[in-house]
C-alpha cells in the first residue's frame, strides 16, 4: 500500500474507536519492564512504533507475553534487572524508544548500541546526550553526539537540576527515568507543560515522583510496583477524524473511548476556539488518565485564529491535521514557535506548506511556522506524505474535501500508529 487514491465524500457517519494510546503504550511495557513483580497492560498499540520497544525490551532480557484475553503480561525485572543485549538495539521508526531508553540504559551497568531507521538515524539526540552527559552518563552519538547510533556505557548517575531549552515529553521523561538511577533527587523543569504520562504512570507504580507547576523531582532508587494499566484511546489518532468530521459536509460522528488528558488535548482547545462544535460525554478515568467519548460534526462556520508558541507543546501531533482543518476557516491561521516540528519524521511545517500548495491552498512558510489563507476550495493533487505517518493520514483528510482524485504517496507509514487507518475512513465514509 505505498500509494492509496481517494476522493470526495458526502460525509461522515458512526462510531469509531481509535487505535490505543501510543505514548502510554510505550510507558506502559518500559515501566512494567523496570517494576518489581508481574504488570498486565490491557489494550497495548500493537503497531510498529510501541512493537519496536517491545522488541528491545526483548532483547535486554524482559520476559512478556499476551494472555488468551490478549493482554500483554510482562514480568518485571526492577530497576537493576534488565541485561546486556547481545546485538545492536533497533528503535525503528520511534524516537520515543530511543529517547527513554537512552535514559534508562545510562543508569544499567552494561554496554548498550542504540540505532534505528533512516529517518530516526537523522532526529536530533544532542537533547537527550546533553543533559544526560551532566548526569556524569558514558553517552555518545554519531556527528559529535548529534545522531544516532547512540552507545552507551551505564554506570551510576548524579542528580541534577536541568531547565529544558525547549518543552519535550520525550527529553523530560528520558531525564526523569535516569533519575532512578541518580543519587539524589532529579529536577526538570520545562519551559512549557508538556504531555505528562511519564509523571502520571510513575507516581502510579509508586515513584517518589513530585510535580510542582513546570518542574518535576524524581528521588534515585524509588522501586516500582507491578500493576495492572489500561491504555486509553490515542487523542493524536482521533484527531483526525475529528478534523474530517468538521470539514465535511453532513457528517457526524462518535469517537469512543478517547483518552483527554489536558497535556494533549490543546488540539480540542484550539479547534473550539475557531468555532468547532465538539462535545466531551461519558467522562471518566482510565488508569489515572481521563478518558471521554468525543462527538463531533460538521462547523461550517470556523474562524482562523493566531497559534502562539505556549500552546504548540501540546499540538505536537495534531499539527498536520491543524493545517488541513485551517483551509476550511475564513481568514488567516497562523502557527507559530513551531520551530520543534522541523525535526519530527519529516519536517512537518515544509511538507504541509508544500502540500496544501499543491491542493490550491494559499501557504506561507516561517522559519517557526506557518499560516494558512482559507476557507480554500481543495483539488485533487499527487501528494507524498515523506513517510510520515501524521502526514499521510492529514492528506487523507484534505483528500476527502478535494475535487477529484488524490494520489497519497508512501501511504503505508501509518502503520506506524494507526494499522487500519483508511479502512475505518471508507467504514464512515457515505457517497
Amino acid at each position: 500500500m505505498e500509494t492509496v487514491a481517494l476522493r470526495k465524500v458526502k460525509g461522515l457517519r458512526g462510531e469509531i474507536i481509535p487505535p490505543f494510546d501510543k505514548s502510554v503504550s510505550h510507558r506502559a511495557v518500559l515501566f512494567a519492564s523496570l517494576a518489581e513483580g508481574k504488570s498486565t497492560v490491557r489494550n497495548f498499540l500493537r503497531a510498529a512504533d510501541p512493537l519496536s520497544t517491545v522488541r528491545a525490551l526483548k532483547m535486554l532480557g524482559v520476559e512478556m507475553g499476551e494472555a488468551a484475553s490478549g493482554e500483554l503480561v510482562i514480568q518485571g525485572k526492577g530497576l537493576y534487572g534488565l541485561k546486556e543485549s547481545p546485538d545492536v538495539l533497533d528503535c525503528g521508526n520511534s524516537g520515543t524508544t530511543m529517547r527513554l531508553l537512552s535514559g534508562i540504559l545510562s543508569g544499567n551497568p552494561f554496554f548498550s548500541v542504540l540505532t534505528g531507521d533512516d529517518s530516526l538515524r537523522q532526529r536530533p539526540m544532542a537533547r537527550v546526550i546533553e543533559p544526560l552527559k551532566e548526569m556524569h552518563a558514558d553517552i555518545s552519538g554519531r556527528g559529535n553526539d548529534r545522531y544516532a547510533p547512540i552507545a552507551i556505557r551505564g554506570k551510576a548517575l548524579k542528580p541534577v537540576d536541568y531547565t529544558m531549552p525547549v518543552a519535550s515529553a520525550q527529553v523530560k521523561s528520558c531525564l526523569v527515568l535516569a533519575g532512578l538511577y541518580a543519587d539524589g533527587i532529579t529536577s526538570v523543569k520545562e519551559p512549557y507543560k508538556s504531555r505528562d504520562h511519564t509523571e502520571r504512570m510513575l507516581g502510579a507504580m509508586g515513584a517518589d515522583i513530585d510535580v510542582a507547576g513546570l518542574t518535576v523531582k524524581i528521588r534515585g532508587g524509588s522501586r516500582l510496583s507491578g500493576c495492572e494499566l489500561t491504555v486509553p484511546s490515542d487523542f493524536s489518532s482521533a484527531a483526525f477524524f475529528i478534523a474530517a468530521a468538521l470539514i465535511i459536509p453532513e457528517s457526524e460522528i462518535c469517537v469512543k473511548g478517547v483518552g483527554v488528558n489536558p497535556t494533549r488535548t490543546g488540539f480540542m482547545d484550539v479547534i473550539r476556539e475557531m468555532g468547532a462544535e465538539v462535545e466531551l460525554v461519558d467522562a471518566g478515568t482510565v488508569s489515572g488518565e481521563p478518558v471521554a467519548d468525543i462527538w463531533c460534526r460538521t462547523s461550517n462556520h470556523m474562524k482562523g485564529i493566531c497559534i502562539g508558541k505556549e500552546r504548540v507543546p501540546s499540538l505536537i501531533d495534531e499539527f498536520p491535521v491543524l493545517c488541513v482543518l485551517a483551509t476550511q476557516a475564513e481568514g488567516i491561521t497562523e502557527i507559530r514557535g513551531a520551530e520543534e516540528l522541523r525535526v519530527k519524521e519529516s519536517d512537518r511545517i515544509k511538507t504541509m506548506a508544500e502540500e496544501l500548495r499543491k491542493f490550491g491552498v494559499e501557504t506561507e512558510e516561517y522559519p517557526d511556522g506557518i499560516a494558512i489563507k482559507g476557507k480554500a476550495v481543495l483539488k485533487g493533487s499527487d501528494a507524498e506524505s515523506y513517510g510520515d505517518h501524521r502526514i499521510a493520514m492529514s492528506l487523507a483528510v484534505a483528500a476527502l474535501i478535494a475535487e477529484g482524485t488524490t494520489k497519497i504517496r508512501n501511504a503505508s507509514s501509518v502503520d506506524i500508529s494507526f494499522p487500519g487507518f483508511f479502512d475505518e475512513l471508507k467504514r464512515l465514509s457515505r457517497g
